[in-house]
């Protein structure tokens, strides 16, 4: 008899759906979505009736289904309570508990960056390990860290903020947390375009990134092209981020950092600039561990969630 398992990726824009097989082959995926009008209460609902439309339409039975995994963007307690999820307009919200109900199958939920890290570690960049810590370098940093082959989620879901670690004191500018001078303010999209614009404004070297509304896929390509001044924006770059890497690796000493979101389309440059930096302000014990670029993209998410359940 087959089993199978649904993994879900709740964003704030669509919601992704997966059906896989025990050992994690996807059989289907689709996209339905997000209603946030009415605090978000038609998410759940449209999720269990696009899960039943397609176990009808595979003629799959109740029984067959292991479990129903959800990823969703915002702290998750172990029993399935939402504590917040801000952009989709829900307060406190247990959704296992809603959604089994629902479904009458097995519902497990986490974090949606450490449900995706969960999906790296098992089919993408950190396949083979089981200490892994994975980095969304995208309009905000994320991170997922992944001991023993189980999400770190802390006691109140938040666990793998590392976009919030702080790293400069006399930062003026607010983080979109409230606090000043945290990693993401340097190492994401906006982050690299902070640093270029202040480079741009302070410099009156040529670079192909002057007079023209720039973006972090411009920065990239012009340091790959050899541009002067692009290469001075990824030494900052690279040095912010390494040295937010590497008090990660300090505390929980990682056998690889799987790197994606938007801004790890750079591809090895982007780990060429960091590495140095990772280097010289880690601790010599936590050293020898691997870099490698995410491969799930925009499909970790359903994969995390389905091992959630077969976890």
């Amino acid at each position: 008899m087959k089993k199978y398992v649904f993994g879900v990726d709740v964003g704030g824009t669509t919601v992704k759906l997966g059906l896989f097989d025990p050992e994690g082959e996807v059989k289907e995926k689709w996209e339905i979505p997000t209603r946030k009008e009415d605090n978000g209460d038609h998410i759940i609902a449209d999720i269990a009736e696009s899960i039943k439309e397609k176990m009808s339409a595979n003629s799959i039975d109740r029984m067959d289904v292991v479990g129903v995994g959800i990823g969703v963007p915002g702290p998750v307690k172990e029993d399935g309570t939402v504590l917040l999820a801000a952009n989709l307009g829900w307060g406190k919200k247990n959704i296992t508990m809603e959604l089994g109900e629902l479904l009458r199958v097995p519902v497990m939920a986490g974090n949606d960056a450490n449900v995706a890290a969960l999906g790296e570690m098992w089919r993408g960049g950190g396949r083979g390990y089981k200490n892994m810590v994975a980095v969304t370098l995208g309009t905000g940093v994320g991170g997922g860290i992944i001991i023993g082959g189980k999400i770190v989620s802390g006691s109140t879901g938040a666990g793998g903020e590392i976009g919030h670690i702080h790293l400069e004191d006399e930062e003026p500018a607010a983080c979109g947390c409230g606090g000043h001078g945290c990693l993401e303010q340097y190492a994401s999209a906006t982050g690299v375009v902070r640093i270029a614009k202040k480079k741009l404004a302070f410099s009156d070297k040529a670079s192909v990134l002057r007079d023209k509304e720039i973006t972090a896929k411009d920065i990239w390509d012009a340091v790959k092209e050899g541009d002067e001044l692009a290469i001075e924006v990824a030494k900052v770059y690279g040095e912010y981020l390494g040295k937010g890497l590497a008090a990660v690796a300090n505390v929980v000493n990682p056998d690889i950092f799987v790197i994606g979101g938007g801004v790890s389309k750079a591809g090895e440059v982007l780990i060429d600039y960091m590495k140095p930096y990772f280097e010289k302000y880690v601790f010599p014990g936590a050293k020898n561990v691997k870099f490698a670029l995410a491969v799930l993209g925009n499909d970790a998410g359903i994969y995390g969630a389905a091992k959630l359940v077969l976890d």
